[in-house]
């Protein structure tokens, strides 16, 4: 039998961090250091208000772009913490769903996607799917992202730019100055600019604009519940931007995801209202902790200014950060080797979203390695 597999499923491998997933529910105890993913649970009222909705029979298709009154809520929020009204909005199913529309309405065959290295795992991929081409704009050693060196990556197949603040796998945050030089490139080079802000309650200093208050005209703002209200299996994310691209972007909805979970949507209007404010100390005292640990054992790993991972180069004792992986796995500490979201593999990736036991269990074997 011809082997009936299409090109675009082929060259995809299954994803690093979830063959970490799968490894971790074959073990008894594992410090599970891999996932992405809060340590706290779903605020009470918002599990009550998804309850109510199903109770109600809210549990039908929605409107494609998602219930008014939630998108109306983005889009005022969005207006409330940045100072800039965007065009338009709509309610997708997680930042994966809206970054796969995103793609699937910029990029035709051949377009190259401007990506930061290191990147999130799905980046590469998606841009792929969707019949475009990764072009990497290098962040190492400190995961800064430089405009000028962004610019020079930049030819007439380029179609858009995506960048995240603050970034997975490496907590790094953009300065305002950078935003502005970003923006003003992909305004000057008419290119889309695509920003992802899953992680944007996580930011553990000053909390800086959005990319897109720089060129609110040509930029998507991607953004969702997953990680702020760890909704993570909830599916409710979002997109704003141009009317012209998040118009593109609906039709595709209707004939790919149809709409974002019903229910969820409920909730989420109460998620909105929640305080959640209360994570970030808790999670800013984590990293110091973590980090703190890690440079006296004598790794090295710039501070990350949110989200909730460490990038950490691994000792020169391994071969590659795959190999410092494979023997914290063996001592029952489970990672994701940096390979995963680069094109090189000299690093690891911390979540340090986790108890702070399992913490402490992590930091003697990362001693004990070094």
């Amino acid at each position: 039998m011809k082997n009936l597999i299409a090109a675009r499923a082929a060259q995809i491998e299954a994803s690093g961090i979830r063959k970490i997933f799968d490894l971790a529910a074959t073990l008894k105890d594992p410090i599970n250091l891999s996932i992405g993913q809060p340590d706290f649970d779903v605020p009470e009222p918002v599990k009550d208000a998804a309850i109510a909705a199903i109770r109600a029979g809210f549990n039908r298709y929605t409107p494609s772009g998602g219930i008014p009154e939630l998108r109306e809520k983005v889009l005022a929020r969005f207006q409330r913490d940045h100072g800039v009204r965007l065009d338009d909005g709509f309610i997708a199913s997680g930042v994966s769903g809206a970054l796969t529309l995103a793609l699937l309405a910029l990029v035709n065959p051949g377009d190259e996607v401007l990506l930061p290295d290191p990147f999130f795992v799905s980046y590469t991929h998606l841009t792929t799917i969707c019949g475009g081409v990764p072009v990497y704009y290098d962040t190492y050693p400190d995961f800064r992202v430089d405009p000028e060196a962004v610019e020079k990556l930049v030819t007439p197949r380029t179609k858009a730019i995506l960048a995240m603040s603050p970034g997975n796998p490496t907590g790094a945050c953009m300065d305002e100055s950078s935003k502005q030089a970003l923006a003003d490139l992909a305004r000057r080079k008419g290119l889309a600019l695509i920003t992802d802000e899953i992680y944007e309650l996580f930011t553990y200093g000053p909390h800086g604009k959005s990319l897109a208050t720089y060129y609110p005209e040509g930029s998507l703002v991607l953004g969702g519940l997953s990680k702020t209200a760890a909704m993570t299996g909830w599916r409710v994310g979002w997109t704003l931007g141009p009317k012209h691209l998040i118009d593109a972007m609906l039709k595709l909805q209707q004939f790919t995801f149809v709409c974002a979970p019903s229910f969820a949507q409920k909730a989420a209007l109460v998620a909105f209202d929640a305080d959640l404010s209360a994570a970030v100390p808790v999670y800013r005292a984590k990293r110091d902790r973590m980090l703190a640990g890690l440079r006296v054992a004598g790794y090295e790993a710039p501070e990350p200014g949110g989200a909730f991972y460490l990038f950490v180069k691994a000792p020169k004792r391994y071969a590659n950060g795959t190999a410092f992986v494979e023997e914290a796995v063996r001592r029952e500490l489970l990672l994701v080797p940096g390979g995963v979201f680069s094109r090189r593999d000299t690093h690891f990736r911390i979540s340090y979203a986790a108890p702070d036991e399992k913490l402490e269990r992590a930091l003697e074997i990362f001693k004990a390695m070094a």
